[in-house]
């Protein structure tokens, strides 16, 4: 039994995902009013506004939740055993010959089809 208080988000977090919407959108229309600023200027104005969102976004409820479950992906991710340079290449070019095995079966395969039907309406010659 899980004795873990699970809690739910209130009205702060409700308003700093707003606030964090507010700074995106904001940085977007930043981005286009300017327009006659420098492009690097324009873009470093939306990044601010981005990573500031961001920020914001992560002090709420589900925020944090959304850090919890990329820290424990990060996690599992560690834990996967890779497949070595040679165990890729030998995949790659396995599927590589099985794709063109296949290809040429198909490849005759509708050419007799083709044929046969040809020959059954009278087109063939």
């Amino acid at each position: 039994m899980n004795t873990k208080a699970e809690s739910t988000p209130g009205i702060l977090d409700t308003v700093k995902l707003a606030l964090a919407v507010v700074m995106l959108l904001g940085g977007i229309a930043g981005y286009y009013y300017f327009e006659n600023e420098s492009i690097l200027l324009r873009v470093a104005g939306l990044l601010v506004a981005v990573i500031f969102g961001a920020v914001i976004a992560f002090q709420s409820l589900q925020g944090k939740n959304l850090w919890r479950f990329m820290q424990s992906s990060r996690n599992e991710i560690r834990k996967v055993i890779w497949p070595t340079r040679q165990e890729t290449m030998q995949t790659t070019l396995t599927v590589f010959v099985f794709v063109l095995i296949l290809g040429i079966f198909f490849w005759g395969l509708d050419w007799i089809l083709f044929k046969v039907t040809g020959m059954l309406t009278g087109q063939g010659s």
